[in-house]
């Protein structure tokens, strides 16, 4: 099964959410091969990220064995290193993993989950993630466990605002549900610990990227000070990437988004990473499918996180369909 073209385009339907066609940047990626079957994936990095599929790893990959997944992801990373060992680069490359993935499951005539060594048609609890305090919503939508997201309060101006709000949602919530919060890299060491310490009595079972992810000594000094476990990676690239995390326990819930991290391939090291040190992995976005096959045949807790009706750019893009 060799490749014989490796196609991008950057979404332009009506229907996909704006930040998808803006700094999310997500791209659809086909790979075909000599046998008549087609790959489909997602990954990232827009328009730039499109050059990047169109130009080196169509380069790379045309005249290959698609069956050769993970050494094909080690030239791709080669291919861009000197370019891309984060970022842009691996999120163009995480779409076409994807696809090879998708190609090699169809040539098995089995689902990616099987091929990981689960069984397809297990359910899997999934958490909502809200931009508002609407927890009733959330649970008459039959979501267990849901987490307030808060990028866009100044936090360190009014720490106590966020306690509140989070003391309403558990009250909503009752004592069984989960109940998290992301603060998608807006608060500092202080107010985290501030917010920390306010939400003790909450039963939180995670604070999620609370800095940016350089902020290293911060994330060692919430490992040695915040009494609430610290969830990340949603902005981290490669299984190297969060194998240093993982050693310097910088966070206790990994969070790689599968597709910007590196693919697939990356994903499964990232959960045998997270095995060998102890830790949870509960992937960005994992109620999308390109990572549901990895939390249910690979996940011990298994949770995903709440997708969005995404799907519908992806048929009919001309520059997929046309090639360019």
């Amino acid at each position: 099964m060799r490749i014989t073209d490796v196609r991008a385009a950057h979404p332009e339907a009506p229907d996909c959410p704006r930040d998808w066609r803006s700094w999310l940047g997500q791209i659809a990626v086909v790979v075909e091969t000599d046998t008549g079957l087609t790959g489909l994936g997602v990954g990232g990095g827009g328009p730039a990220g499109v050059h990047v599929v169109r130009t080196v790893l169509r380069e790379t990959l045309i005249g290959r064995d698609a069956a050769d997944v993970e050494s094909l992801w080690d030239e791709m990373y080669r291919a861009t290193l000197p370019f891309g060992r984060k970022g842009l680069a691996i999120m163009a490359l995480s779409g076409v993993d994807l696809a090879l993935w998708d190609l090699r499951g169809k040539a098995e005539g089995k689902p990616v989950v099987e091929l990981l060594g689960g069984a397809a048609g297990e359910p899997i609890p999934v958490y909502s993630t809200l931009f508002c305090d609407d927890v009733e919503s959330a649970l008459a939508s039959g979501y267990d466990a849901v987490k307030l997201h808060f990028d866009t309060l100044d936090a360190r101006a009014r720490p106590a605002g966020i306690v509140e709000r989070l003391e309403r949602a558990r009250r909503v919530l009752g004592p069984e549900r989960a109940l998290m919060v992301d603060a998608f890299m807006q608060w500092d060491v202080a107010t985290t610990l501030e917010i920390a310490d306010g939400l003790a009595s909450l039963d939180v079972a995670w604070i999620e990227e609370p800095l940016p992810p350089d902020d290293v000594a911060g994330y060692e000094t919430l490992r040695d000070r915040c009494a609430l476990p610290i969830a990340g990676g949603e902005h981290e690239y490669t299984a190297a990437a969060f194998e240093e995390i993982a050693a310097r326990r910088l966070h206790t819930v990994l969070q790689p988004d599968v597709c910007w991290c590196g693919g697939l391939t990356e994903l499964v090291k990232i959960y045998r990473i997270a095995a060998r040190a102890g830790l949870r992995v509960c992937p960005h976005r994992g109620a999308e499918p390109w990572a549901l096959h990895a939390i249910a045949a690979l996940d011990p807790e298994p949770l995903a996180e709440s997708g969005r009706p995404w799907l519908t750019w992806v048929r009919g893009q001309p520059a997929v369909e046309a090639g360019r």
